[in-house]
């Protein structure tokens, strides 16, 4: 069953990130299930349900949380917002990066754990220069193979430099994302001089010669399965650490790309999940709370 799970995950990664066509990528399923049902209930079980795992309702009393839209480096622009309640204090800023799919529930709701851990958060919808991350994933996913890679990244460092100068942040900035997400986040450290912190979920790195260019401290946290990115995230650590850059890589060994994401029932690793987390909270706090 494991090795079933294994090569199915292995097809559904290859769809999702490659651009496969559906009907090729159902076909092969259908032959490695054995039936249209089987194929249909395994993909289900490992596509992700974003509303499934919900961890801290939007109503929470204990932070604020609102949708704006307006525009950014000359383009419309939405993101999601998430605070403690106000008390007076200044805190820092935590850009979360959402995966191919878009600023979607789970990524709204990945912002509102942080605002409970003690962050300003901003969750931007990169989509919303092509009119906003669309119900359909696979409409998400196209989308996201077009995105004007430049404009995201000139509208990530826009929502950055306004953080940094409100009265209620502490002029500390970082940065977390996962898969495409993660991707994201070393680019961001790569383009942004300013970001004090980033940590990357299981996303393919840049070139490392490009270390160099780094100043934000970094972690890098990875699937030990994930044989797609980690043949360019783990030289990227190693590349950062040899350039003398604040760099940590966690492997977790025998979970799958995307561990951390709670709702998919296939993928989900809730030991190295916490783990993970655990590490990206105490990583954000070290890094980001004035000292």
């Amino acid at each position: 069953m494991t090795d079933l799970r294994d090569r199915a995950i292995a097809l559904y990664d290859a769809f999702t990130h490659d651009h496969r066509d559906r009907r090729a990528f159902m076909k092969e399923m259908v032959v490695l299930a054995g039936s249209v049902a089987a194929a249909e209930a395994l993909v289900a079980s490992i596509a992700a349900s974003p509303a499934a795992a919900q961890q801290v309702k939007a109503d929470d009393p204990r932070i604020e949380a609102a949708r704006r839209s307006g525009t950014e480096a000359g383009a419309p622009a939405t993101a999601y917002f998430a605070a403690p309640k106000a008390s007076g204090r200044q805190r820092p800023t935590v850009l979360v990066i959402h995966e191919n799919r878009g600023l979607n529930a789970h990524i709204e709701d990945v912002a509102r754990r942080l605002a409970l851990a003690g962050f300003r958060v901003i969750a931007p919808d990169f989509l919303a220069p092509q009119g906003g991350t669309p119900a359909d994933e696979d409409r998400a996913r196209t989308l996201i193979g077009s995105i004007d890679y430049d404009l995201a990244l000139s509208q990530a460092k826009a929502f950055l430099a306004k953080a940094r100068k409100q009265a209620s942040g502490n002029g500390r900035t970082g940065a977390v994302g996962f898969c495409w997400g993660g991707a994201f986040v070393n680019r961001l450290a790569v383009a942004d001089p300013a970001l004090t912190a980033g940590v990357s979920y299981y996303g393919p790195a840049p070139d490392p010669a490009e270390a160099g260019k780094v100043r934000a401290a970094l972690l890098l946290q990875l699937a030990g399965k994930d044989t797609r990115v980690n043949t360019t995230a783990i030289p990227w650590g190693d590349a950062l650490r040899a350039a003398a850059k604040r760099a940590t890589t966690h492997v977790y060994p025998g979970v799958d790309h995307a561990f951390n994401n709670d709702t998919s029932a296939a993928r989900y690793d809730a030991a190295a999940a916490t783990l993970a987390w655990e590490r990206t909270v105490a990583f954000l706090r070290h890094e980001l709370d004035a000292r």
